[in-house]
């Protein structure tokens, strides 16, 4: 069982500039061969997914509408992953999971889910 915890979220200005923070225990990420990433979802609209990381790091994906200005990254040491999110438009305003499965292939239908932070970006 792997527990995942969401933070940093909050209210920014169109522009500007967020880190998303997503601990996880119950099992060490590397150990254990979790890979990781994001969904979110604003009001009225279904999930969607946002970035994703294999266990090493060696591979990452990124939705079209976030690649270029987000950035995912974790350490397995510290059993933490980050999702860096640069040049914010209020179309990114969404609740934000962490997300995690043990097959890369599979990140975009996790088998674990955070709580959700909320990321509110104002015009």
């Amino acid at each position: 069982q792997v527990q995942l915890v969401e933070s940093g979220g909050g209210l920014v200005q169109a522009g500007g500039s967020l880190s998303l923070s997503c601990a996880a225990s119950g099992r060490t990420l590397s150990s254990y061969d979790y890979s990781m990433g994001w969904f979110r979802q604003a009001p009225g609209k279904e999930r969607e997914f946002v970035a994703a990381i294999s266990t090493n790091s060696g591979s990452t994906d990124y939705a079209d509408s976030v690649k270029g200005r987000f950035t995912i990254s974790r350490n397995n040491a510290k059993n933490t992953m980050f999702l860096q999110m640069n040049s914010l438009k209020p179309e990114d305003t969404a609740v934000y999971y962490c997300v995690a499965h043990r097959f890369y292939g599979a990140i975009k239908s996790p088998a674990y889910w955070g709580q959700g932070t909320q990321v509110t970006v104002s015009s």
